[in-house]
């Protein structure tokens, strides 16, 4: 069963220098039948004012994933890691026991724009970590690249979670397919342009929650970019 969820339905915040969607209910907005999908907490689609960001702040038992679509985003952390995140990279970090982080844009004149990711953690209390690596475009041109995994396969960042996580590129005749175990769960959020899942026809800003199915098909897309998560029930 797939079931859509439009973009404009998302919940929204604007505090001036930061402009974010919620896909899943988060801080002060609430949405019952929102409130995670599986294992898979939070997707928020935020943009950064340039010269602007968030000031160090605490996480705990959560893996985050950042992956930034436009702008670069910069990392500082309590584990010593000072990183700029460029597009096409796929930065993770375990929270695990605790950890305290900023995230700023210090470009002049230019807006960051990326997805900030929270998956929840099959194991409480792990040493905090962090990962971060450039996933080529060319190896999600027409296909779907796994880019975050429990084990780091591939080329994919490693996670403690019951969860995979795959970005995909598609355009005209660029199709792929998915097999999937119907006991679990999955979800479809699509960045930009548009594209047909399963005949389901999705825009940017669009998702679709995926239970009981065993096969997932890509295609039709125009300038499409999607990432597909494989979760815990």
């Amino acid at each position: 069963m797939l079931t859509l969820r439009k973009s404009q339905d998302r919940g929204h915040a604007d505090h001036g220098w930061l402009k974010s969607q919620h896909s899943f209910s988060f801080a002060n907005y609430y949405d019952p039948d929102h409130t995670g999908w599986g294992n898979l907490l939070v997707i928020n689609e935020d943009r950064i004012a340039p010269g602007t960001g968030f000031g160090t702040h605490g996480h705990r038992d959560m893996e985050i994933i950042s992956y930034v679509l436009s702008g670069e985003l910069a990392h500082k952390d309590s584990m010593g890691n000072i990183k700029g995140i460029p597009p096409g990279d796929v930065q993770r970090m375990s929270a695990g026991t605790g950890v305290r982080h900023s995230e700023f844009n210090h470009a002049d004149g230019q807006q960051t724009h990326f997805l900030q990711i929270w998956i929840q953690p099959n194991r409480q209390g792990v040493e905090p970590g962090y990962e971060q690596k450039t996933i080529p475009p060319a190896s999600k041109r027409g296909a779907l690249a796994l880019v975050a995994s429990p084990d780091g396969a591939g080329d994919s960042v490693s996670m403690t979670a019951d969860a995979a996580l795959y970005a995909g590129l598609f355009d005209g005749d660029e199709q792929a397919e998915l097999t999937l175990n119907p006991a679990r769960k999955a979800y479809v959020h699509l960045i930009r342009g548009e594209l047909e899942v399963n005949g389901q026809r999705l825009s940017g800003g669009d998702a679709l929650r995926i239970e009981n199915e065993s096969h997932l098909r890509f295609s039709n897309g125009h300038d499409a970019e999607v990432l597909v998560f494989d979760l815990a029930a």
